[in-house]
């Protein structure tokens, strides 16, 4: 299937390694120019190369702290200079953060609000006239499955991505005029650094295959999923493919959400 993505234009978020590397990898072989950006400029360089070496694609690395505000404006500034246009934004840049509420002080609040929500806020103001320039594109927001039912201990994460869903829905309805399309995916358990440790630390005698099949994850799909699987859902909204859908949040957790 073609994505109808040759030529366009993705800046993407937190992307030098785990899902939003796989994004910008996939988005790459498809046909995508890509622009990466993240806080550590060595491992940014070689996760560009990477891809480009695997590809053949145009890829631009720019370091960046999302949490500053100048720098979404640097960012997608870098990118259009490069390649001429952005079609398309991928906020992916966050980590996780879950703790019991009375635990949680001000500064955990805000270090988090500053790296899931303003982020996105301030990256998507800084590339909505150039999706307008282009005629329209795509916003594709990355938060969590427990966003639509936050568990017990899972602050201030699922506070915060719960808001990137509201986010999503808003901008759906003031840009659809645009022709500019916002999306959410919602992500579950997959394999990531973090996920890794915990595998190596509870049971290091287990493949990942074994861990990753474990019956205590409690997914209906039997497994831990591959940044892989996360991507191409990333990829489809990111796309044309998807030029009727906007407004929603797609669940890519095995099905282990209790909600839609």
């Amino acid at each position: 299937m073609d994505m109808g993505l040759t030529g366009k234009v993705a800046v993407i978020t937190g992307s030098s390694k785990g899902i939003g590397f796989a994004a910008a990898r996939l988005l790459a072989a498809e046909g995508a120019r890509v622009v990466l950006c993240a806080r550590r400029e060595e491992e940014l360089n070689a996760a560009a190369e990477q891809i480009r070496q695997e590809t053949g694609g145009d890829v631009l690395a720019v370091p960046a702290d999302v949490t500053r505000p100048e720098d979404g404006e640097r960012v997608v500034s870098r990118a259009v200079e490069a390649f001429g246009r952005l079609d398309i934004l991928v906020n992916n840049a966050g980590t996780s953060a879950a703790a019991p509420f009375e635990t949680v002080g001000a500064e955990k609040w805000q270090a988090d609000l500053d790296l899931k929500l303003l982020a996105a806020i301030r990256f998507s103001q800084a590339a909505l006239p150039y999706l307008r320039e282009a005629g329209g594109g795509a916003i594709v927001n990355i938060t969590t499955s427990g966003a639509k039912t936050p568990p017990a201990a899972s602050l201030p994460t699922t506070v915060s991505r719960a808001a990137g869903l509201a986010l999503t829905k808003a901008m759906s309805h003031d840009l659809a005029k645009d022709n500019i399309r916002v999306n959410s995916v919602c992500i579950g358990q997959i394999r990531s650094e973090q996920i890794e440790k915990r595998w190596k630390q509870a049971a290091p005698e287990l493949t990942w295959e074994q861990f990753s099949t474990l019956p205590q994850h409690q997914i209906p799909l039997g497994r831990i999923g591959e940044t892989e699987e996360a991507a191409r859902v990333i990829v489809f909204l990111a796309s044309p493919a998807a030029s009727y859908v906007t407004g929603t949040a797609v669940n890519v957790d095995g099905g282990k959400a209790p909600a839609l």
